[in-house]
């Protein structure tokens, strides 16, 4: 708004410089006296409604005062109020900031905003400031600030007031727990396993994702909270440990690690040696032994010392033995003996093979501290040569 003051000077005062100063209800608007004839008021409020009016004066002149004018300044009130919060959607998580950002579309001078809470109208704060925007905080929401949020703006026409803005404050989830069920311990392959994630607490929904390892298997989600479960068939490369993590938008804690090991079928197994095949190889296994070394000793004894000469064998000394497998005494028939010089502490050997009959069923099963032999088993004794024993020559 401009102001100006007009004067007439009479014609001989033409040339005279004039002065002015400016007035509004009864208050001069300057400091002082002015050359200048015209008052800029760059921005009108409300309050600059009133009585205006100016002086002029020349030098050797008097003042003269001009007539009074009134303006009334009218303000535009303020419309469209509407509540925003930041982050926007009304979703938070606890422990976050939360701002409630009041917007008026127009209005005119200063505006106070207020910020009111529940439907009650709990008031929150206040702001006055020439602009069609301010923001109230919260610096750490908790979950009972979960509620609905409207603001009101007034410039003195009355308050305009926004629409019910309602938040939501989220709990972060915690450290979930992973459980696995099997049918059986240890689970084997082709077990159907059920992996079950599930967090003590946090705001839904919530996605689970499960891991062998660093390896993700799946995920699952729980819309309306609680925990979620993957099915797994078990293969030979499901075994390490398993791990979950929880999410819920704000960060995705994981589960302590579960270890999980496969067991082989025993169908899938080598299959073992039978034991009668085991009886079989381990009989067969004596007598070659007994062989080599009945082997051994007859090339040891046959390098006997030339001052031992050679001597004709006499037979040996008939032996009777007791079977316990047989009613009455068998002669053993010798299948070939190894017999030499005896000088000192050697050896011989006798092996025989033992025919026998078989027994009466009525006989009765004698028992000796010694398991029953085979019949048809070879059967090696070794014995220590004493001075005594007869020097034998090699027979078959």
């Amino acid at each position: 708004m401009a102001l100006t003051c007009k004067t007439q000077l009479p014609t001989q005062k033409l040339g005279v410089p004039l002065q002015f100063f400016f007035f509004k209800d009864g208050s001069a608007l300057g400091l002082s006296w002015n050359n200048s004839s015209e008052l800029q008021i760059t921005a009108l409020k409300r309050k600059d409604s009133g009585s205006y009016w100016c002086e002029a004066q020349a030098k050797g002149l008097k003042v003269i005062r001009s007539r009074r004018i009134q303006i009334d300044v009218q303000g535009v009130p303020v419309y469209n109020v509407s509540l925003a919060t930041q982050p926007p959607g009304g979703h938070v998580m606890e422990g976050e900031k939360l701002a409630l950002v009041c917007v008026a579309t127009g209005g005119t001078g200063d505006i106070t905003f207020r910020w009111y809470r529940g439907a009650l109208g709990l008031n929150l704060g206040a702001k006055t400031q020439p602009s069609l925007t301010a923001a109230f905080e919260i610096p750490a929401v908790s979950e009972q600030d979960t509620e609905a949020y409207y603001c009101a703006a007034d410039n003195g026409y009355g308050p305009s007031l926004s629409g019910l803005v309602s938040i939501a404050v989220r709990i972060p989830v915690s450290q979930p727990v992973l459980t696995s069920r099997a049918p059986r311990a240890p689970p084997v392959v082709g077990d159907a396993v059920e992996l079950h994630c599930e967090a003590g607490s946090g705001s839904p929904p919530i996605r689970y994702q499960f891991f062998l390892e660093d390896v993700p298997l799946g995920s699952s989600s729980a819309p309306f909270g609680g925990g979620a479960s993957l099915n797994l068939s078990l293969t030979s490369e499901h075994c390490g440990n398993y791990s979950c993590e929880a999410d819920n938008g704000r960060r995705a804690p994981r589960s302590e690690p579960v270890p999980l090991c496969v067991a082989v079928p025993a169908a899938d197994r080598e299959s073992p040696t039978p034991p009668i095949l085991e009886g079989l190889l381990g009989g067969f296994g004596l007598t070659v032994m007994a062989l080599f070394f009945c082997c051994w000793l007859k090339r040891k004894v046959g390098r006997r010392p030339a001052k031992d000469p050679p001597r004709s064998p006499p037979s040996p000394p008939p032996r009777e033995f007791t079977y316990v497998n047989a009613t009455a005494p068998v002669q053993q028939q010798p299948l070939y003996e190894n017999v030499n010089v005896v000088s000192g502490g050697e050896v011989y050997s006798l092996v025989y093979h033992m025919q026998q009959e078989r027994r009466s069923a009525a006989a009765p099963s004698l028992r000796t501290q010694t398991q029953d032999k085979d019949p048809s088993a070879i059967y090696s004794g070794v014995k220590t040569a004493s001075s005594s024993d007869d020097d034998y020559e090699d027979a078959i």
